[in-house]
């Protein structure tokens, strides 16, 4: 649990600022996502795939704080290339990474920090809302 005094941050007022992307081709998990999310007070905005990501991205880059994306995605743009792309429009984008499949997906080249910047599908609301504060903390 997150210590206001330790950390000098307010949970609810960290979401209050925060906007996450989230990028996952699963509808359902999609919706759920974003209602996890948006239960804990922080704006969602989403895409189906990496292509449809690139066009919200335009849309939306100026208040988008975390990307939360998939692996594995149906269009041939994975999570990483997607990441890669963003990030060098704004270096500062926080980035976590999904996935049900091997972490070994994203190469031998990015640290994985699982609860920071990885969050293994499936995973528990309560885990989702831990990785995103923990995400948003990281320097």
């Amino acid at each position: 649990m997150l210590n206001k005094a330790k950390t000098g941050h307010n949970n609810s007022e960290m979401a209050d600022k925060t906007t996450v992307f989230v990028v996952e081709d699963e509808p359902s998990l999609r919706a759920l996502v974003r209602k996890v999310l948006e239960r804990h007070g922080y704006d969602v905005v989403d895409a189906a795939s990496g292509v449809s990501a690139l066009q919200i991205w335009e849309q939306n880059k100026t208040k988008i704080n975390l990307l939360l994306t998939d692996m594995v995605m149906p269009d041939g743009m994975t999570g990483r290339e997607l990441a890669d792309r963003l990030q060098k429009d704004n270096p500062s984008l926080k980035v976590i990474f999904t996935t049900g499949y091997s972490a070994d997906l994203l190469g031998k080249d990015i640290v994985l920090r699982d609860g920071f910047n990885f969050l293994q599908k499936p995973y528990p609301p309560s885990r989702l809302i831990e990785t995103v504060r923990n995400a948003m903390l990281a320097a």
